[in-house]
C-alpha cells in the first residue's frame, strides 16, 4: 500500500500524532493521496473512524482503514498514541491481515420516488422521536413481528453491539459473527400494550422493515449522522454485501477491548 490519507480528530494532540506519522511514512516512500488512498489512517477515536468510513464510502472496495487512538484504546483502533514507532514500522514492513465488517443497508421508501434513498451504517441505525410517542410496526422477512411504542428502535450490527446498543441493555456480540440486533428505546409497556421488551438477535440474512402511520418529528440516526424522516413511509434494513476493510498488522484481542469498557 503506497497511497495514504489521514482523517484526524480536531485537537492539537491528534494533529501532532498525524504529523509524526505523515513525515515518517512519506520519508519512507509513501504518497499522500486524499482522493484515492489505499490506506486511511484515522487519528483520534472510534468516532474518527466512523467519520472516515462515511467520508470514503465510495472507496470501500479499494481502501483499508487503520486507527491510532489518542485517548484510551477503542474497538476499531489498533495503536495508541504511545505506539507510533510500532505503527510506522508495521505499516512499512509487516504483512497486513484484512478484517472485514459488513455494513447495514438502510433503504428509505418515500411517499414519492424522489424522497426514497439508501444509506449505510457501520454501527447502527436508530429511529428516534423525542417530541411524541413513536408507534412502529416491525416486520421481519415480511412477517409482522411486533408493534413498538416509545421513543423508537435501534438496529445494530456486530461491531455496533458495544456502542449505542449496549447503553440500551443490548447484548455484546463476539467479534466475527455477522448478525443484526433489534432493541427498543424507552418502550412503553402496560396491560393494554406490550412488546418483546428485550433485544432480539437475528441471523444476517433477515430483512427488517419499520412502518408507521407517521414518522413526522422522527429522526433516522445512523452512526454519527442523522436525517429527518418526513415523507418516509417505511424503512427496510438488511446486512449489505458492502464491507469496511480494516488493516491489522498484529494480533487483535477483542476481549482486551471489552475489558477496557468496564
Amino acid at each position: 500500500m503506497k497511497k495514504i490519507a489521514f482523517v484526524i480528530r480536531k485537537d492539537d494532540h491528534s494533529l501532532s500524532i498525524k504529523n509524526q506519522l505523515e513525515i515518517n511514512l512519506v520519508k519512507s516512500g509513501m504518497i499522500v493521496d486524499e482522493k484515492n488512498p489505499d490506506l486511511v489512517i484515522c487519528v483520534g477515536g472510534d468516532g474518527t473512524i466512523l467519520y472516515a468510513v462515511h467520508k470514503y464510502s465510495n472507496k470501500l472496495d479499494t481502501a483499508k482503514f487503520i486507527g491510532v487512538h489518542t485517548g484510551t484504546l477503542g474497538f476499531f483502533t489498533e495503536y495508541t498514541d504511545q505506539e507510533i514507532d510500532s505503527c510506522i514500522h508495521d505499516i512499512l514492513s509487516e504483512p497486513c491481515d484484512d478484517f472485514t465488517a459488513a455494513l447495514l443497508e438502510v433503504n428509505l421508501i418515500g411517499d414519492v420516488p424522489q424522497h426514497s434513498k439508501t444509506i449505510y451504517a457501520l454501527n447502527e441505525m436508530r429511529i428516534e422521536n423525542i417530541i411524541r410517542t413513536q408507534v412502529i410496526d416491525v416486520y421481519i422477512d415480511g412477517e409482522h413481528f411486533e408493534k413498538c411504542r416509545g421513543t423508537g428502535v435501534c438496529l445494530s450490527t456486530q461491531v455496533g453491539s458495544t456502542a449505542y446498543n449496549r447503553s440500551l441493555g443490548g447484548a455484546v456480540i463476539d467479534s466475527g459473527l455477522s448478525i443484526m440486533q433489534l432493541s427498543e428505546i424507552t418502550s412503553i409497556q402496560h396491560s393494554k400494550h406490550h412488546s418483546l421488551g428485550v433485544p432480539y438477535i437475528m441471523m444476517r440474512n433477515r430483512s427488517v422493515t419499520f412502518m408507521s402511520d407517521t414518522f413526522n418529528h422522527a429522526l433516522l440516526c445512523y452512526d454519527h449522522l442523522y436525517m429527518d424522516l418526513e415523507n418516509i413511509q417505511k424503512v427496510v434494513c438488511t446486512i449489505s454485501d458492502r464491507c469496511v476493510h480494516f488493516a491489522r498488522y498484529r494480533p487483535y484481542s477483542y476481549l482486551k477491548r471489552l475489558k477496557n469498557i468496564y
